[in-house]
């Protein structure tokens, strides 16, 4: 009488981890199939803001009075609207760096953000969770254009000149 029950209990154990594993993958292809580009309603991009210019885009005609600055738009730790002046470059994390992040998801040494004449370049310095760059994961070493969007775990910020 027992040997029915348990073989019904291994049968519906199997079904329920076969579920749960095809909701993984299923989730994960979801994830994968996203469209690139695509960020969310509520966070509209400017039209110049693109993540993934040339380099050289911005040396042509560069302004006289380049003077980059990272707005936060949101950050633990840090009032909305606050801008920081990168004409020296800047170091982003939760270390003893110029942009203290007090963000769980953050590496003491995050990112770095270099002038380069008239480029501003962001790069990942080997962080555990990334830098995303316009939503995109940051790869490399890229160039920032006005209106670009950084974030680093629950940190947000954006790109001026």
């Amino acid at each position: 009488m027992l040997a029915p029950v348990s073989v019904g209990l291994k049968f519906g154990f199997l079904a329920v981890l076969y579920l749960f594993l095809l909701w993984v993958a299923w989730s994960a292809l979801r994830d994968l199939r996203r469209a690139p580009g695509s960020a969310a309603p509520d966070r509209a991009q400017p039209e110049d803001a693109t993540g993934m210019h040339a380099a050289a885009d911005r040396l042509v005609d560069s302004p006289d009075g380049f003077e980059p600055r990272l707005v936060v738009e949101r950050a633990p730790g840090h009032e909305s609207g606050v801008a920081y002046d990168l004409a020296g470059g800047a170091t982003l994390g939760r270390g003893d760096v110029e942009i203290r992040l007090d963000d769980p998801f953050a590496s003491s040494h995050h990112a770095r953000l270099t002038r380069q004449g008239h480029v501003v370049v962001i790069e990942d310095l080997g962080s555990t969770n990334g830098t995303y760059l316009n939503e995109q994961p940051l790869t490399g070493p890229q160039p920032l254009h006005p209106g670009d969007r950084i974030r680093i775990g629950d940190s947000e910020f954006s790109y001026l000149q």
